[in-house]
């Protein structure tokens, strides 16, 4: 089921399944303006789906607990399950996942997983809440992955458009082998503000930082001047991605957690970017999106 906000500068659409943003539109004096990409299953069918209860892909689909292995498809399955609608307000609607009989087959664990969404202006904020309401502890990560639509406009391309840093940076990237870490990094960029965008620039997969100091980033047509900055201050990593050439979105995913490593399955306590709750415990944060 979608639900709906709108103001008078842009109308936001969720969807219960997966708790997902599938459309943030700007409505200005020249008509409407999608931002979010609309799911061509060719390329990539989602829009932006919240990746929980891990990030990423895991060594053969599993991992270890309590001497038991458990399978796991990548990102894990909240994306695909029906939230319940918790609160609704003119400019504000929040979602729930609690674990079950089908959630704890994969995930044994007790869990209240909160999405919500806040527009003020042409600025939305996404919410997280975790919160472990069982009596053992809880074990998880969590990502978004917003996937913008680039280009935005007739007649422009995908090399039209570059990230813009808040600061000059310098960013090695970390290196995927089939969706999993190889242990390896490779310098990007040194003391600059600006990554064009290139489908080249993704020919090795996602583009991963990690423990970084920049707090947003703007996806910005150089052409149009139109833009979508994203800011996750707290966010430890960050995914850059696309489906490769042809694919007219880009994704920028700030994470509570990371993909496996190349290797067997391990301990999911000891997976790198796992997080943990003690019993009544709550883990909150947030991030927000503005387009212009």
């Amino acid at each position: 089921m979608i639900h709906t906000l709108e103001n008078e500068h842009c109308r936001v659409q969720v969807n219960t399944r997966g708790a997902e943003l599938t459309s943030f539109v700007h409505l200005g004096e020249d008509g409407e303006l999608e931002y979010i990409w609309q799911a061509d299953p060719a390329y990539w069918g989602r829009h932006a789906p919240v990746l929980f209860p891990v990030v990423g892909r895991l060594p053969d689909n599993q991992y270890r607990y309590q001497g038991q292995t458990y399978e796991m498809g990548q990102h894990g399955f909240a994306r695909d399950r029906e939230f319940a609608l918790l609160h609704r307000s003119e400019f504000e609607l929040t979602f729930e996942l609690r674990d079950d009989a089908a959630s704890r087959a994969l995930y044994p664990f007790g869990f209240a997983l909160r999405i919500s969404y806040r527009l003020a202006g042409s600025t939305l904020t996404v919410g997280w809440e975790v919160e472990n309401p069982d009596s053992a502890e809880l074990l998880f990560s969590i990502g978004a992955h917003p996937a913008f639509r680039c280009p935005l406009l007739p007649g422009e391309t995908f090399d039209d458009y570059e990230f813009v840093f808040d600061h000059s940076v310098s960013l090695d990237r970390h290196l995927l082998e089939n969706g999993l870490f190889s242990g390896k990094t490779a310098p990007l960029l040194h003391q600059e503000t600006v990554l064009p965008l290139s489908y080249e620039l993704f020919a090795q997969d996602a583009l991963v930082f990690q423990h970084f100091d920049f707090t947003s980033l703007t996806m910005r047509s150089r052409r149009s001047g139109h833009s979508v900055r994203a800011r996750f201050e707290g966010f430890p990593y960050l995914g850059l991605w696309t489906a490769g050439p042809g694919a007219e979105f880009v994704c920028i995913e700030p994470w509570h957690g990371l993909a496996g490593s190349v290797g067997a399955p391990v301990e999911l306590a000891d997976k790198q970017g796992i997080m943990s709750l003690n019993t009544g415990q709550q883990f909150i944060t947030s991030y927000s999106l503005t387009i212009a």
